[in-house]
């Protein structure tokens, strides 16, 4: 049992209080996930051809200035950072292949959590409350956000495998629920030059989206063949740049619910995860249907 919890803004006014307003959806679902929690947020985007990474170390007092320094003469390119807690974001005047690829040959002790132009990952073991208090969780600003609680059934309880999971550029997945097949689909996609770094179903899931995507689906598409190639019971809730979207498994055992005003969409495991945002009493409530693809996008 894990909770998931998502809010997209329709309205910009709102973006600079979207970590206030998520702070008690993700602590509401402290008692579906008390073992880790995490979430990924978008906003602050770099410029095209730039990127945005998420970088963690065990240690706090990281030298991540140093690591910038080496980056900079390495890449020829301008590094800025900045830290929260033991993770940093870098913004890296190259592509992220590049900016990637560097970090792991000069710092391998370092973890990349995400890489794109919008999106940061902040994940921790510990209870949701207190990871929202030590990533400052309230102060931040952004378009759109997800969350997520764990209860750890396919794998140990860790940092790394604890969600969101990222295995694309600015693309991230929570799930609820597991995998039957994830097994086989993780050598099937390895053989095709997806990386994983952890054993966990829901990182499998994410990397399949990830393959599907870089094959031209659009993430319509990409959920519609998941659907059809994911064995097993889940909800899914999928972050990009752009947007977010929700899908249920054809039997739906894993409860979700979605709010919709003019102001914002919103999805909890539980109602009760809702009750704080502003106009909630006159949103459009409903669950969402089985094998039923939601997304909401915003224009570039």
């Amino acid at each position: 049992m894990c909770g998931i919890v998502g809010l997209y803004l329709k309205n910009k006014a709102l973006e600079s209080q979207i970590g206030e307003l998520f702070t008690p959806m993700l602590i509401a679902m402290t008692d579906r996930g008390p073992d880790s929690a995490g979430f990924a947020i978008y906003g602050d985007e770099v410029a095209d051809g730039s990127t945005k990474l998420t970088l963690r170390h065990v240690e706090e007092s990281y030298d991540w200035d140093a690591l910038a320094r080496s980056m900079q003469d390495a890449l020829g390119c301008g590094v800025e950072w900045f830290q929260n807690s033991n993770v940093a974001v870098f913004k890296v005047q190259t592509t992220a292949e590049s900016a990637s690829a560097c970090v792991e040959e000069l710092a391998p002790e370092v973890l990349i959590l995400s890489a794109g132009q919008s999106i940061e990952i902040l994940k921790a073991v510990g209870l949701p409350e207190s990871i929202a208090e030590t990533f400052n969780l309230s102060g931040m600003k952004g378009s759109h956000i997800i969350g997520h609680t764990r209860m750890a059934t396919e794998s140990a309880v860790t940092m790394e495998g604890s969600h969101p999971f990222s295995t694309g550029q600015d693309l991230c997945l929570v799930h609820n629920g597991s995998l039957s097949n994830h097994n086989r689909l993780r050598e099937e996609l390895k053989r095709e030059g997806v990386t994983f770094q952890t054993e966990n179903d829901s990182e499998v899931a994410a990397g399949y989206l990830t393959l599907r995507l870089q094959k031209g689906d659009s993430l319509n598409e990409a959920l519609e063949n998941a659907l059809k190639d994911l064995d097993g019971f889940f909800t899914f809730t999928i972050g990009t740049r752009d947007g977010f979207a929700v899908v249920r498994d054809p039997i739906a055992c894993k409860p979700a619910v979605l709010a919709e005003t003019d102001d914002y969409v919103a999805m909890a495991s539980e109602y009760q995860a809702l009750t704080t945002l502003p106009g909630i009493e006159n949103a459009k409530v409903w669950e969402p249907e089985p094998e039923t693809i939601y997304v909401w996008e915003r224009e570039q």
